[in-house]
């Protein structure tokens, strides 16, 4: 490889011998690669050597050599997002995501989980790829690259569950299994959900790696230039790079996603965990109350009915410390019949407002059946330091 590196003079010939016996088994475990090992755990010889036998194993698991040959399902081809772009001022590749674009649930009911955390980890491993290109091409070392996030049309639908987790599975792998390989996590066309997005992956994101997110405001396009020169970049992102009839979006390159094709479907709900079991009896209904504390919060529920049918609604109370009926309230999401049993159904709410909100299952119109419901309600918070950056620019 191009050149060597200073390694710590204690921490590394020792690190190289506590872990000889897995380095054969690891392409190229050069000192630039137990130099990235190291630093991710701050030279801490026992955490550094934990963290590499934890990543062979996971190699193994995911077949990591061969996962370049991998091909991903048809409906990941074509309707999930990103694209590499080319390299930024030093060399280092880009690769564009336009994640705000993607259809979660069309994506995860068709292709599942599993296959969309391979295909990301598959992009993981294209990058490393071509870090290793351009350290022949250039005759220096490349080790990081830069990803550009583009959340624009980010809303409530990317908020599903099963969609978060893909996320931070996303961050998890990318800190313990590619230490020391990113260079900037770029954010634009940032919305006003993105720090509840954030904060629900920080804890999926090493300190390390979160100082490495650049998020950008109204003048992004001009900002990204100080990072990566026009000539790669597509043009929608303000470079020049456009498809031969003059697409600015580049889409020879980078894929926008978009909604998924029903016919890809291949199952039409995900199993769910519920925390909270109830009985409604005929005739009566179930109140939930959760306090939001502050406006811009998420509030989340998912539920599955047993039973011919339930009404499911979200009112705001107007008294405190007392059960309210329905009518007593300010109904903030209109009260709406589900009449699927057994299927799993969810949904999102931004409270706008302060207050003690109440996610009401009402069987009231029933004279005849009492109804069985499970149930999950969570309020997701914003990360406040991403909130302050963004209400400042």
């Amino acid at each position: 490889s191009p050149g060597r590196v200073d390694l710590d003079p204690v921490a590394s010939p020792q690190f190289q011998k506590n872990v000889q016996d897995v380095l054969p088994g690891l392409p190229n475990p050069d000192d630039y690669f137990l130099l990235r090992w190291l630093r991710a755990r701050n030279f801490d010889l026992q955490k550094s050597e934990d963290m590499l036998r934890k990543h062979v194993v996971f190699r193994k698991q995911e077949d990591l050599d061969n996962i370049l040959n991998w091909k991903p399902p048809e409906v990941l081809q074509l309707y999930d997002t990103g694209g590499f772009s080319g390299y930024d001022r030093e060399g280092c590749p880009v690769w564009i995501d336009s994640a705000g674009s993607l259809d979660p649930k069309g994506l995860i009911l068709s292709s599942g989980k599993a296959n969309m955390i391979k295909k990301r980890t598959q992009t993981l491993m294209i990058l490393l790829r071509e870090c290793e290109l351009q350290s022949e091409r250039l005759g220096k070392k490349i080790e990081t690259f830069i990803i550009i996030f583009d959340l624009e049309n980010l809303s409530l639908k990317h908020f599903w569950k099963p969609a978060i987790e893909v996320c931070q599975e996303f961050f998890s792998i990318l800190d313990n299994n590619f230490p020391e390989t990113v260079k900037n996590l770029i954010v634009v066309k940032v919305p006003k959900l993105f720090p509840i997005v954030y904060n629900l992956v920080k804890p999926f994101i090493s300190e390390k790696t979160s100082k490495k997110f650049v998020i950008m405001g109204a003048n992004w396009k001009e900002d990204l230039q100080k990072f990566v020169d026009p000539d790669q970049l597509p043009a929608e992102y303000g470079g020049t790079l456009t498809d031969p009839d003059g697409n600015p979006k580049y889409l020879t390159k980078i894929q926008y996603g978009g909604v998924v094709p029903k016919k890809y479907h291949r199952q039409n709900q995900m199993k769910m965990q519920y925390e909270h079991t109830v009985s409604i009896n005929q005739g009566s209904s179930h109140q939930v109350e959760i306090e939001i504390l502050f406006p811009g919060c998420v509030l989340r529920w998912q539920f599955l009915l047993d039973g011919p049918d339930i009404g499911v609604g979200i009112y705001l109370k107007t008294k405190m410390g007392e059960r309210q009926k329905a009518r007593e309230m300010v109904e903030v999401v209109p009260t709406q019949k589900y009449s699927s049993p057994l299927i799993p159904e969810d949904g999102t709410l931004t409270c706008t407002e302060q207050g003690v909100y109440v996610l009401r299952f009402d069987n009231t119109y029933s004279l005849m059946h009492s109804k069985k419901v499970s149930y999950t309600v969570e309020v997701l918070f914003p990360d406040k330091t991403i909130e302050e950056k963004i209400e400042k620019m």
